[in-house]
């Protein structure tokens, strides 16, 4: 700029001015735009040969027994995990052999492979077929079927190979990816595409968060690495959804956010190791969030505590609203027991839950996870005075009494109102009520009988809000629901 010369005065000089300051915009633009095309390289050719030597194809082997081998078509059901080569089917009262090909990745130059554990599962044999054509047998180090993961070992005399997990949290929509792996036995493949959405719930279990992506992958890739640019392994992909079983462009990869940790504890204790708190959980609907005077639904709604378990110890209630837990902020229901399972054990974590429309700070020591733990130990309220029946919101609503509680087979010392009766047409059965509930809170408060749910009910009417919330007891277990009042 100190070499231009002002040529005008007044209005020229201005203009000249702004001239100039619009060439330095333009030029800045122009070199952001430029970055941004610089971070897509015009070939990935480097980046594939650099990684396919990681990548492995996975052979397996196991026999059925007759008649128990896979469809004729063997096309897997819509967001199912894919496997890479569908067995024949075997012959009814006759033992078959049946082998599948999927993908996996070294991620330890001493033989620590990753693959999806539905690769492998009942697999009688397992091979590992590197890219220069070496194939070594392995065996199972460990697995996890809740996320889908297994860590196999080969037995090698030098170094292999091997990838890095990156940090999938870091990801956004739009970034590139690329995958490598086995599609229907081809081995060695390579594609490329975006990332089209975040924490995917695909319902294939409790821990779902998964990675959307339109890069070709198909039935043998399952197991194999997604890579972001830099090289580093950002997912594992798991599954499609295709009406054909081939791929239309919607995938679904484990995040390494996920992976990275259960390969790690594998390898270090031989087993899973999971933080759990004793919370029966479930979302929160529009409606529901309506009657807890929420803007918008969010959180995970505490449906049942745990006697003695830590959620009770750190003073949880049934009808809390759990909205962060150890820093992390819980949107939908499902972050609670990923962001809980992922939690060191024995670490003082903070809980923080909304209760009668006050947020509550609470400390809760995370303990470990035994599967007999998940099953939430129903609540139990002692009887009150025999009532008449009660008809209000479509339901016929008796007292629990002696009588009442053998006919719908309750345990013994189950308080409430007991619904007798449901109206097919009526709100409540839309809501899933049903004969042999049995109501324990109406409005976030206890219910001792009938009378308490009309009671509830009008005060809602009275305060404007259009469903009441319930709380319900069914076989066992709670839950709840927001009945619309008129």
């Amino acid at each position: 700029m100190s070499r231009v010369r002002w040529l005008c005065d007044g209005w020229g000089r201005r203009a000249a001015l702004a001239f100039a300051v619009l060439l330095v915009l333009s030029a800045a633009g122009t070199a952001r735009i430029e970055a941004a095309a610089r971070m897509v390289p015009q070939s990935l050719a480097e980046l594939a040969q650099k990684l396919s030597p990681a990548v492995v194809n996975i052979s397996t082997s196991q026999t059925l027994p007759g008649g128990a081998g896979p469809d004729d078509e063997g096309i897997p059901d819509e967001g199912a995990p894919f496997e890479g080569q569908p067995g024949i089917p075997a012959l009814p009262g006759r033992p078959e052999k049946v082998q599948s090909l999927g993908s996996g990745f070294v991620i330890d130059p001493a033989g620590i492979i990753v693959t999806n554990n539905h690769v492998i599962e009942g697999a009688d044999r397992i091979d590992v077929t590197f890219s220069d054509g070496t194939t070594l047998p392995a065996k199972v180090k460990g697995r996890d079927e809740k996320t889908d993961i297994a860590v196999l070992k080969v037995e090698t005399k030098r170094p292999l190979a091997y990838v890095a997990f990156g940090d999938s949290r870091k990801l956004r929509v739009g970034d590139w990816v690329v995958a490598i792996g086995n599609p229907f036995g081809l081995g060695g493949s390579v594609t490329t595409g975006i990332v089209s959405a975040l924490n995917r719930d695909i319902h294939a279990g409790n821990y779902d968060d998964f990675i959307q992506t339109d890069a070709a992958i198909n039935r043998g890739n399952s197991g194999g690495p997604l890579f972001s640019l830099s090289g580093e392994v950002i997912g594992m992909n798991t599954a499609i959804i295709s009406p054909s079983g081939e791929s239309v462009g919607i995938g679904f990869a484990t995040p390494s956010s996920t992976i990275a940790p259960i390969v790690d504890q594998i390898l270090r204790y031989g087993q899973i190791r999971r933080g759990w708190i004793g919370v029966r959980i479930q979302s929160v609907s529009p409606e529901i969030a309506a009657t807890l005077g929420l803007a918008d639904p969010h959180g995970a709604l505490v449906a049942g505590v745990t006697p003695g378990g830590p959620a009770a110890t750190a003073g949880i209630e049934t009808g809390d609203l759990v909205t962060s837990f150890d820093g992390q902020d819980i949107r939908e229901m499902r972050d609670l027991p990923r962001i809980v399972a992922e939690t060191e054990i024995g670490k003082q974590a903070t809980i923080v839950v909304m209760r009668a429309g006050k947020e509550m700070r609470l400390k809760i020591k995370v303990a470990k996870l035994v599967e007999a733990d998940e099953a939430a130990v129903a609540q139990k309220i002692a009887p009150p005075p025999a009532q008449e029946k009660v008809q209000i919101l479509g339901l016929d609503l008796l007292a629990a009494t002696p009588d009442v509680r053998a006919r719908f087979k309750l345990e013994t010392g189950t308080g409430g109102a007991v619904v007798a009766g449901v109206k097919p047409a009526s709100a409540a059965a839309g809501k899933g009520v049903k004969p042999g509930d049995v109501i324990v809170e109406a409005g976030q408060t206890q219910v001792k009988g009938p009378q308490d749910v009309v009671a509830a009910v009008n005060d809602a009417k009275k305060a404007g809000r259009k469903s009441v919330l319930l709380r319900l007891l069914s076989g066992g277990s709670s839950r709840f629901a927001a009945v619309p009042v008129d």
